[in-house]
């Protein structure tokens, strides 16, 4: 084993971490508002709203990532119209489309996690509110999201798990994340086994962070209702 090649490729796989690191923060962040707004959905009376989001959870979450990322990176620059409005701005880039892939993923799974959390509030909670007087807006807002974010925290960091180890697709549509850069060090010295210990290394010591974080803020935030 070169341990000489584990120390020069060290500075290039940390700065492609980064490039790993703008993903998963991107595409969480939208896709939790995806997610948020989905699980909303899945909560309306309305058959065909309550329908149309459980389309798209069941969609993306039954299907792979990695097919999910060709169809938007390879297949909707293809549409004509698509190249004439302002969405091309944003799929001509292999970044964009790997963020719009990611978000829609993660946002599709997040939608159950949320759901299920608002679906297991228990009914004196938000009877409690409304003997105050309270507006069932300003509960659902200011009490049920609260809650149903609190009580999804294990489901969802374990998601954010998954969705970092997920970002290493984005290799596949020339993108120089920690495994893309992994992949171009290996086709210079082919020496696979070293590149790849020292970059399942970095993959792990960030899960490892993103797992301390989340257990810090369910130790924080946890409750009894």
């Amino acid at each position: 084993m070169s341990f000489d090649l584990i120390i020069s490729s060290f500075p290039k796989m940390i700065n492609a971490a980064f490039i790993t690191i703008q993903l998963l923060s991107l595409s969480l962040l939208i896709g939790l508002f995806i997610g948020l707004v989905a699980a909303i959905l899945r909560l309306n009376k309305n058959i065909f709203i309550n329908k149309l989001a459980y389309g798209y959870s069941y969609l993306f979450r039954g299907t792979p990532l990695l097919v999910q990322i060709y169809i938007i990176y390879f297949g909707l620059g293809n549409i004509e119209f698509i190249r004439s409005t302002f969405l091309w701005v944003f799929l001509k880039e292999p970044f964009w489309c790997a963020i719009i892939a990611f978000a829609l993923n993660t946002g599709a799974y997040t939608s159950e996690i949320l759901r299920s959390a608002f679906q297991t509030i228990k009914p004196g909670v938000i009877e409690a509110g409304k003997s105050l007087g309270i507006s069932n807006k300003i509960i659902f807002y200011k009490i049920q999201i609260p809650i149903a974010i609190r009580q999804s925290l294990p489901a969802y960091g374990n998601e954010i798990i998954l969705m970092l180890k997920g970002t290493s697709l984005a290799s596949t549509v020339t993108i120089m994340d920690l495994t893309g850069v992994a992949k171009h060090i290996i086709s210079t010295t082919f020496k696979p086994v070293e590149v790849f210990i020292l970059a399942g290394s970095i993959y792990l010591f960030m899960t490892f962070i993103i797992h301390n974080v989340i257990k810090f803020l369910e130790k924080k935030y946890s409750f009894q209702q």
